[in-house]
């Protein structure tokens, strides 16, 4: 048996972009199949509606993340459905990050953090047991290489994402063929009612209930693609 896991969703309570709250896309997703999701919010200097208003503290902010991560949770509880946090990371020139194995802690230990370059950022993410995903390399530039982030910084890439054309996800191909590195796929939800909604995730022989849990399984390889109704190796 396999278990499916979306990895890249947002929610209105924090990603300016989104339009349905976290809790809301428990019982869809559950109900399409899936075991679980990662929250993935767009972090402070990417799309984010958390912004750094007038009097708002980092750590107030960094609780209306968590917040929002806690309420889905708790709806997920209930219906036996896996919610992990994470957050999508931009850093400068658009590229953006899926960060998982992080936490709330991370979080208000880090204030500098939009201060930091992406090395100082993905170091950061990596001494504290984390991985960084690159989400959609080539969307919006399919014919620009250096959208890439070094594998430095990353440590994979997302190799399908259902928000993507066709031809970006092909130039990820390309890429990962020759660099490697943990492959993912996601749906990039921003609506519970959206084309894209439930298209991508992950597949593991195993549940996953945390953060660490995710990034051991990633790190081992145990998991595999689900896209677009097909489960796959994940491999280019």
């Amino acid at each position: 048996m396999l278990y499916r896991y979306e990895t890249h969703l947002h929610c209105v309570q924090c990603s300016n972009c989104a339009r349905s709250a976290s809790t809301e896309y428990i019982k869809v997703y559950r109900d399409a199949g899936y075991a679980g999701m990662v929250l993935t919010d767009h972090f402070v200097l990417g799309s984010t509606c958390v912004r750094e208003d007038e009097g708002i503290t980092w750590e107030a902010r960094m609780h209306c993340y968590y917040d929002a991560y806690l309420a889905a949770k708790a709806v997920g509880d209930t219906m036996d459905f896996d919610v992990i946090f994470g957050i999508e990371h931009e850093c400068g020139n658009k590229e953006e990050a899926l960060c998982y194995g992080i936490d709330l802690d991370f979080l208000l230990a880090n204030p500098d953090i939009p201060e930091l370059s992406w090395q100082e950022f993905s170091d950061r993410v990596h001494a504290y047991g984390g991985i960084l995903i690159q989400a959609h390399p080539f969307r919006k530039y399919p014919d620009d290489p250096t959208r890439v982030l070094p594998e430095s910084v990353v440590d994979g890439l997302e190799l399908y994402n259902a928000g993507n054309k066709p031809i970006e996800n092909e130039r990820v191909i390309e890429v990962a063929r020759k660099r490697g590195g943990i492959l993912t796929a996601g749906s990039d939800t921003h609506r519970v009612i959206s084309n894209n909604i439930a298209k991508a995730g992950i597949t593991l022989p195993y549940r996953i209930k945390n953060e660490k849990e995710l990034v051991a399984a990633l790190k081992r390889g145990d998991h595999g693609l689900y896209i677009n109704g097909e489960n796959c190796e994940a491999k280019a």
